[in-house]
């Protein structure tokens, strides 16, 4: 589990294709090592992976073919700048909101359009995530826990202050960018139980009016 709250920005050290997956390795800058083992997860543009070579300027993960084919991974190159997180621990502030690590879809940036010291982005999301996206609702693009402001059928706004400019990759963005999204867990786990039987699963009971009476949440 990560927060979005991106500690470092990291750089591509090297990319090797390995019979159709790959291996990255990352210099990781400023972020602190300390304490990271072999077999530790690091979130890299919002994508969970798994240290396998600690060479202590960076990491080494393996890329799987299901990760290059839901996100951005696979268009990294050298020299490339990538978001960093080390994985949630009982002791971090939580500054954003839960993050998985596990990407959902890549969207696309429309626009790039500067409002005062911030910028203001607009994204296309795929169709079949654009239901779990809400106006003032939580997003996590490239690993960073962002507010949405606004939502317009598969498109959805953003307000980048200054600090995230400056912290993150998000600054490097431009119109027609491809980007990692992970909706908001909670939005996901609320859909299965809405679905109760749908699901196929005949003991599942599913959340009705008549159900949150019943249990004390409506008078």
């Amino acid at each position: 589990m990560f927060t979005g709250i991106i500690q470092a920005i990291g750089q591509v050290v090297r990319c090797e294709q390995r019979g159709g997956d790959m291996r990255l390795h990352i210099n990781t800058g400023e972020l602190d090592l300390e304490g990271v083992q072999l077999g530790d997860s690091i979130a890299v543009n919002g994508v969970c992976l798994t240290a396998v070579q600690l060479p202590g300027n960076g990491f080494v993960a393996d890329v799987s073919c299901e990760s290059l084919s839901l996100t951005s991974l696979g268009s990294l190159k050298s020299g490339g700048r990538v978001n960093l997180e080390k994985a949630l621990t009982l002791s971090t502030p939580l500054g954003g909101h839960l993050v998985s690590g596990h990407v959902d879809g890549m969207g696309r940036v429309l626009e790039r359009k500067e409002d005062a010291r911030s910028i203001r982005l607009r994204i296309e999301a795929p169709a079949e995530l654009a239901r779990y996206i809400a106006p003032k609702g939580s997003i996590c693009i490239d690993g960073t826990s962002l507010t949405v402001n606004s939502v317009d059928g598969c498109i959805f706004g953003l307000n980048i202050v200054p600090h995230t400019l400056q912290k993150t990759i998000i600054g490097d963005y431009r119109t027609g960018s491809s980007v990692n999204l992970e909706v908001d867990l909670i939005a996901r786990y609320l859909e299965r139980l809405l679905l109760g039987e749908k699901t196929g699963c005949t003991t599942v009971m599913g959340i009705s009016r008549s159900f949150l009476a019943e249990n004390g949440f409506l008078k």
